[in-house]
């Protein structure tokens, strides 16, 4: 049976106007069909969906996907699902697809929180990334974070034993919120003792290696399934 929805006081996206592409626009019509998975309220068979046993990852809202197509490029070994709203995003991570000729990853267009409220399976998951998420920098605001502990906990239950949490943000005052509110958590334990380095398979993007020349500062945060 799906999990029991968490309260829904967050989304893990905000809507945002966004121009489509032709080249987008053209992947999404044509490998759509074959890439994007629906949204259903009913858990998914993710090895069916791959035809094939093997470790199974999820990211969470992964822009215009450029990380994620560099990591399952180099990752063939292992099947990912991404979670993104954004269709110029969708539409330009089915570009990448098509350009590497990945048959290990596949989309789901939708709101993450309930793709796994209803579609993932507890301890069916080898890993979750979530990579530079909405820091809602304003304080007012820092309710709208993803990273809060009803959304941790679900997570964690994901998770197979032994599997990771992997978040990354280059706000360092989310940074010291991820590692309260993931320390808090008895299911995960931290890898290191605060921070981890940057594992080679996370890409640095473009808007990251400027930050780094300018001085700014990224921390990741790499957690186990007890």
């Amino acid at each position: 049976m799906p999990t029991p929805p968490i309260n829904r006081t967050i989304r893990s996206f905000v809507l945002r106007a966004g121009r489509m592409g032709s080249g987008q626009a053209r992947a999404l019509a044509e490998l759509g069909p074959r890439f994007l998975l629906p949204f259903q309220p009913a858990l998914l068979d993710l090895n069916a969906v791959f035809g094939r046993q093997a470790p199974k990852v999820v990211e969470i809202g992964f822009g215009m996907g450029h990380a994620t197509a560099a990591i399952a490029d180099v990752r063939r070994e292992t099947d990912y699902l991404g979670l993104e709203v954004h269709e110029p995003g969708v539409g330009a991570l089915l570009k990448r697809i098509e350009e590497l000729g990945l048959e290990n990853l596949r989309i789901v267009q939708h709101d993450a929180v309930e793709v796994f409220n209803h579609m993932l399976a507890d301890a069916s998951l080898d890993g979750i990334h979530i990579f530079f998420p909405d820091p809602w920098h304003k304080k007012r605001h820092h309710k709208r974070r993803l990273i809060q502990a009803d959304f941790v906990a679900l997570l964690a239950r994901k998770l197979k034993p032994g599997g990771y949490l992997h978040l990354a943000t280059d706000w360092e005052d989310y940074a010291r919120q991820m590692l309260e509110v993931l320390a808090a958590e008895p299911q995960l334990v931290n890898t290191v003792d605060d921070y981890a380095p940057r594992p080679e398979y996370r890409p640095l993007t473009k808007f990251e290696q400027r930050g780094l020349r300018l001085g700014h500062g990224v921390w990741d945060l790499v957690y186990q399934r007890r």
